[in-house]
């Protein structure tokens, strides 16, 4: 689960209202009628779910989607992961930073990343949402279709969940995976295995920095985009062959550093990080406009959802992974032998955060 688990879309807005827009979908065209129910108010809470469930086809891991009172999830293995976690208004998105596609992706995304590090596959999600009652019908539409979007990409399907009046847009997701054999646990590092990333860092925070300053995100397409939707890897991680030489693994949810710390306590080791190995030259020109530290990006920005791990030494490392440090005695986490001075990553409840 991660620990923040979110956008960090600070500083918040003031909470802004959704302008309503009478669409209806059919298939995948959105008609403008003077019919159509424009809020959810009009809606209604059944014909809501109703909608929102409405013409998807469920993945093999879900055995019954929505319509009894409880989903039935496959667990072929005999057991099942899961992880939930949380989204809410102004604390972890924008509405003038985030569609409602972008906030659905978001959702699905880093709630299947916790299940992929400990190598499940996703095969189900369950949703709540809640939210005001004067949201527009067409913002529901295109947040289900963020939603069903990232789950197809994971691999799995969205299984039921809930809706309820709140005053502001919140958002829990639980997270459904198949295990392997062999469950990859923060807790298995030992002193001489490698430290090894897969996908991008400091990406998000970058994004952030950019929303944050005013700057139009056009001038960094790529870097606001990934603030807005995380690529978690998943084919990277769940592609490893069985016997790949992995012994610990984390999503990158907080922040390098403090991800990493999560290892090194579980394991009762220490973790050097190679600062050179994690330099990413496309954030360099965001980076000197902003006059930000590239570092601290990508060592404690967090929210990219890639993948940090240990492998044992002297074994190749699989496809799409990158080694960026060394395990050894000790306790903590040091960049290039030093301390780290400052936050490492993400606190839900620390000042500021």
């Amino acid at each position: 689960m991660s620990r923040g688990g979110a956008s960090r879309a600070r500083p918040a807005a003031p909470v802004l209202s959704i302008r309503p827009t009478a669409v209806r979908l059919i298939g995948k065209e959105s008609v403008i009628t003077d019919s159509t129910p424009r809020t959810v108010r009009e809606l209604g809470e059944f014909a809501l779910i109703a909608r929102m469930n409405g013409g998807r086809s469920q993945s093999a891991g879900v055995l019954l989607g929505p319509g009894d009172d409880a989903a039935i999830v496959a667990a072929p293995a005999g057991r099942y992961m899961v992880s939930t976690d949380m989204l809410v208004q102004d604390r972890h998105f924008r509405l003038d930073w985030s569609s409602p596609e972008d906030i659905g992706r978001k959702a699905i995304a880093q709630n299947a990343a916790d299940v992929v590090a400990m190598g499940a596959a996703p095969s189900a999600f369950v949703v709540s949402l809640g939210c005001p009652a004067d949201t527009p019908v067409e913002f529901v539409d295109r947040f289900v279709e963020g939603l069903w979007r990232e789950a197809h990409r994971a691999g799995g399907s969205i299984a039921g969940g809930d809706v309820v009046r709140s005053p502001l847009l919140v958002i829990s997701v639980t997270a459904f995976g198949d295990p392997p054999d062999r469950p990859v646990l923060r807790s298995g590092a030992h002193p001489g295995d490698i430290v090894a990333v897969a996908g991008r860092l400091g990406w998000s925070a970058a994004g952030l920095a950019v929303l944050a300053a005013g700057i139009d995100p056009a001038k960094f397409p790529e870097i606001v985009a990934a603030h807005r939707v995380p690529q978690p890897p998943y084919g990277t991680v769940l592609g490893m062959p069985a016997d790949a030489p992995i012994t610990a693994m984390a999503d990158v949810s907080d922040g390098l550093l403090a991800d990493l710390g999560h290892i090194a306590e579980s394991s009762g080791i220490a973790i050097d990080v190679d600062s050179d190995a994690l330099t990413d030259p496309a954030l360099r020109p965001a980076a000197d406009l902003l006059g930000a530290d590239l570092t601290a990006w990508i060592l404690t920005g967090g929210e990219d959802h890639a993948f940090a791990a240990t492998f044992r030494a002297g074994q190749p490392l699989p496809a799409g992974w990158a080694p960026v440090g060394r395990v050894g005695t000790g306790s903590g986490v040091t960049v290039d032998g030093t301390p780290w001075t400052g936050p490492v990553g993400w606190e839900s409840f620390a000042e500021g955060g």
